[in-house]
């Protein structure tokens, strides 16, 4: 993976030597993603910035974890292993994920800055912390961690 510019600009270098390279799942797995941002913007009628690149690219990756697991339940480990690989490939262009003592320390500060003490807060608190971790942890168990943190 290219590390200097854009992110969509990274992608659409990786496509090109995928393309030299002859490496046909990689260069598939690009095309779906430069086509899912290119929709969105075609859909929008405006460029995409980094975040909401990252966006798209998280919900693809979390698009393909769902996959996974049901074609694990009805035994179809072919169809995971391909999903498994292009969830690799995605993951490439997010950022590093954050370790689970960073998404704690960041969930306490983020509850500790809103004042929030129950649910009802929990609002408040997402918004604070889904622009820092967007593609970096799965926002669904950050939100399972603090609906337990502030149930307590």
């Amino acid at each position: 993976m290219a590390s200097d510019g854009t992110i969509k600009e990274n992608l659409v270098a990786d496509m090109k030597s995928a393309m030299r390279t002859g490496e046909k799942s990689r260069l598939a797995t690009i095309r779906l993603a430069l086509a899912a941002i290119k929709q969105i913007e075609v859909d929008e009628r405006k460029e995409l910035d980094e975040t909401e690149v990252l966006q798209v690219l998280d919900k693809m990756c979390k698009q393909r974890r769902e996959s996974m697991s049901q074609f694990e339940q009805a035994g179809r480990t072919d169809l995971a292993e391909k999903e498994q690989a292009e969830l690799a490939i995605i993951a490439e262009y997010l950022p590093q994920a954050l370790s689970e003592s960073e998404i704690e320390q960041s969930i306490t500060a983020a509850i500790a800055q809103t004042g929030a003490s129950s649910m009802r807060e929990m609002g408040a608190v997402m918004a604070i912390l889904k622009p820092q971790m967007q593609g970096r942890a799965d926002m669904s168990a950050v939100s399972a961690l603090i609906k337990s943190k502030l149930s307590n």
